[in-house]
């Protein structure tokens, strides 16, 4: 059974940064594409990036491209995502995913049928 449990969200003032991560088990990690979305409240889910097996080539929302950095160590089972100049609308539950497929290269969150229970980011003003 797949398991992912994020880890480093929390209070951080405007402008600030945090890294995420996301620690995977349960099959070959390094094999399969990972995602990250969050979802504001009262809000949907929402695509933030993604990254293919071998790390060499990522995929942002265009909205947040230049701020995210997303990044994953195989050795460790582990994918990141760097948040730099963070506003106040990244608030939101942050959460890593992955698909049955592990070639799947996109935004649409159906594709993604695992997901970890999310982690709080929270940027005061």
């Amino acid at each position: 059974q797949v398991q992912l449990v994020e880890s480093g969200g929390r209070l951080v003032q405007a402008g600030g940064s945090l890294r995420l991560s996301c620690a995977a088990s349960g099959r070959t990690f390094s094999s399969y594409t990972m995602g990250w979305f969050r979802q504001a409240p009262g809000k949907e889910r929402e695509f933030v990036a993604a990254i293919r097996w071998s790390g060499s080539d990522t995929y942002y929302s265009d909205s947040l491209k230049g701020r995210f950095t997303i990044s994953r160590d195989n050795a460790k089972n582990t994918v990141y995502l760097q948040m730099n100049s963070l506003k106040p609308e990244d608030t939101a539950v942050y959460y890593c995913a992955t698909g049955i497929i592990a070639t799947i290269w996109t935004r649409m969150s159906q594709y993604y049928h695992y997901w970890g229970q999310g982690t709080q980011v929270t940027v005061s003003a």
